[in-house]
Formats: C-alpha cells, sequence, structure tokens
C-alpha cells in the first residue's frame, strides 16, 4: 500500500525548515514550534488538516503584527529561491496557506507576497479568498501578473482565476460572468511555459462547463495559432468532447454518431470486486463505404454514496477506420479507492461510445 501523502509533512521537511525560519529571523523559537507542531494530535490529522496546523503554529510564534509575520515568511521563502530557483513544491504549501488563512485583511502586504511565495509554492488556493474581497483589484493584479516574467507567477493568473478550481474556494461570480478571466487567457495561450498552457486549456475546461459557446468561440479563434495553442484548445475541449458536444466534435474533425460504425463482442466479467479491476474488450467495424474519422470512448456508471449514479467517461484514442476495417480494443479500469474517488458496490453500467454517441452498453456489479 503507498503512504499517504499527508506522511510528506514530517519531521524531516519541518525541522529544516524551521532552521531556514530561524536563520531569516533569530528570535524564532524552534523547539516551541515544533512541539506545537508534532503535538498529541498530530498522528489524527488528515493532510489538509496537517497544512492548516502548520500555518496556525508558524503563525502563533512570529512577530504578533501580521505584516512583520509575512516579512519574515517571505524573507524565508526568497531564501530557498535563491538557492534553488523556482519550483512546483507542493511540500511548502503551508507557506501560501499562511497568508490564505491570515492574510485577507492586509491585501497590500499579501498580495505582493502572493508573488514571491507561488514561484517556490503555488498559490493557487491562497489568492481564492482576495478575489472574493477585492475583485477589481484582483482581476487587475491578475492580468497584470499575466506578463510577468516568471512562469509560476503568469500560472498563478490562469490556475488561480479557474472558475472551478479543484479543492478551491468557490468564487460564484467567475462562473456567472468569466469575463475577466479571458483577458488573462488571451495573453497566455501561446505562453512558452508547458505548465502555463496547461492552466489555460484547464481554465477554459472550467468555463465550458457553465458557457460552452463562448468556449467552441474561442477554439474557433484560436485553432491553428500554433502548434502549442491547438494542443491548448484540444485540452480545453475535452469535456465538451466527453459529453458529446457536435459542435465541439467537428471542431476535430468528428460526425457525431458516425453512421455504419458498428460496436460487437462486448466481453467482460460481471463481477468486479472492490479493489480489483474491470477487465473489458470489443470490436469496432466501419461498414460504411468510405473511411471515418472517430473517437473512442468508454464511460462508467459509478454508484455513489447517496444511491445514486455518476458517469465519468475515458478516452481511448482517435483513429481513421477505413472502409470494411475492424479494429479489437482490450483495456481495463481499476476500482481501487484514490483521492477524486471512492468506489461502493452495486450495480455499475459500461458504456462504448464513438463520436460521443453510445452504441453498447452491459452491465457488471461491485463486490466485497
Amino acid at each position: 500500500m503507498a503512504e499517504p501523502l499527508k506522511n510528506i509533512f514530517s519531521r524531516r521537511l519541518i525541522e529544516p525548515f524551521a532552521a531556514e525560519i530561524q536563520a531569516a529571523w533569530p528570535k524564532f523559537p524552534t523547539q516551541s514550534f515544533l512541539n506545537q507542531v508534532f503535538d498529541s494530535n498530530w498522528e489524527n490529522l488528515e493532510l489538509k488538516q496537517r497544512v492548516r496546523h502548520i500555518s496556525h503554529v508558524l503563525r502563533a510564534q512570529l512577530p504578533a503584527a501580521y505584516p512583520d509575520a509575512l516579512e519574515i515568511v517571505v524573507k524565508t521563502t526568497q531564501r530557498y529561491l535563491d538557492r534553488h530557483g523556482e519550483k512546483l513544491t507542493f511540500e511548502y504549501t503551508f507557506l501560501p496557506d499562511f497568508v490564505e488563512t491570515h492574510g485577507p485583511d492586509y491585501p497590500d502586504a499579501s498580495i505582493p507576497a502572493l508573488e514571491t511565495l507561488t514561484q517556490w509554492s503555488s498559490a493557487e488556493f491562497a489568492v481564492r479568498p482576495f478575489l472574493l474581497r477585492y475583485p477589481e483589484r484582483m482581476h487587475a493584479q491578475m492580468l497584470h501578473w499575466s506578463g510577468h516574467k516568471s512562469p509560476m507567477v503568469r500560472r498563478l493568473s490562469s490556475e488561480g482565476i479557474r472558475p472551478r478550481l479543484p479543492w478551491g474556494m468557490g468564487v460564484p461570480m467567475l462562473k456567472k460572468d468569466p469575463s475577466p478571466i479571458l483577458p488573462i487567457l488571451e495573453n497566455l495561450k501561446n505562453d512558452p511555459a508547458e505548465t502555463v498552457r496547461r492552466s489555460v486549456a484547464n481554465n477554459l475546461n472550467d468555463i465550458a462547463k457553465d458557457h460552452p459557446e463562448l468556449v467552441l468561440s474561442i477554439a474557433d479563434r484560436w485553432l491553428g495559432h500554433s502548434a502549442e495553442t491547438d494542443w491548448v484548445v484540444r485540452h480545453a475541449c475535452r469535456g465538451l468532447l466527453k459529453k458529446g458536444n457536435a459542435a465541439a466534435l467537428a471542431h476535430f474533425g468528428f460526425q457525431k454518431g458516425v453512421a455504419g460504425i458498428e460496436v460487437s463482442n462486448l466481453d467482460f466479467s460481471k463481477k468486479v470486486r472492490l479493489g480489483g479491476r474491470l477487465e473489458f474488450s470489443f470490436v469496432v467495424t466501419n461498414t460504411e463505404p468510405s473511411a471515418a474519422q472517430i473517437r473512442l470512448e468508454y464511460g462508467i456508471d459509478y454508484q455513489t454514496l447517496s444511491g445514486k449514479t455518476s458517469t465519468k467517461v475515458f478516452k481511448i484514442k482517435e483513429l481513421t477506420l477505413q472502409t470494411g476495417e475492424s479494429i479489437q480494443i482490450a483495456r481495463h479500469q481499476g476500482f481501487q479507492d484514490f483521492t477524486t474517488r471512492k468506489h461502493y458496490v452495486g450495480k455499475h453500467v459500461l458504456r462504448v461510445l464513438v463520436n460521443g454517441a453510445e452504441l453498447a452498453e452491459s452491465e457488471f456489479e461491485v463486490i466485497v
């Protein structure tokens, strides 16, 4: 069994960090900090609880005035940057969390600090309360950051303003009206950094859930701009493609529900144990007198805790199938629990999709 991710926050990480804080501020009570971090309840805390606990204890051990405390946190972060350069260090996420938790009342100090902190540990979650409290100021700030020399800051300008940032604080106004986001994405659509372009695609994928026509119009304008931007558009439209949106499919040369494509010999076990995996195979045949561009996917209707079902679609491949040609597909899907999905016993449904149209389905059962 894999070691829990929460264990990354350990003495091996926190003790050297405490030494760095003390180097930046000699009055730092290192032993008191460590004793309070690794208290009697530490082992019971989950990942996000550990992050928040560290930031709370750190705040209690630094000067009472928040701007003075923040200055020490930024100075410590700069020490890491000076030695190691910019990184997306997940294990130091308690640094931007310090600002997210304690800094929203102090935007003049906190917002510039986030510009530094995100270069060491991404501040996409930390900017969310500032977007809620100071929307116009933050929209302008994040547009400004989209032109920053640091790719980490440019990434923050897109990732932090996503309408549906996973595990992030909600910003309802951006779901309703994404217009403040669009100039940022325009600036970054052909960014030299792959992590920035990926964030742009994820942002557009978020927007497409509420405003599909807007994203499709952007796709019209961006396609053909460059190979990098073409990738951004394809990745941005992945949610629409999985939903079988006809306009999105047409953007990439697919006709929804291609006539003459048949799916046969769908074969799989009818029972799958929790922790096991579903093995399945099927045959796809083109009976049309001409070649067909097809996008193959499979969907699973998962049981949820409430007893309802939730469908998840997985891409298999895109290909050209010549007239009379058949291909056999074999895949598997694991039923191990992980961070973003917990599995439940009961009836499930496997579906085979071609260009967004369901061409085969069958039930199976997940058992203990």
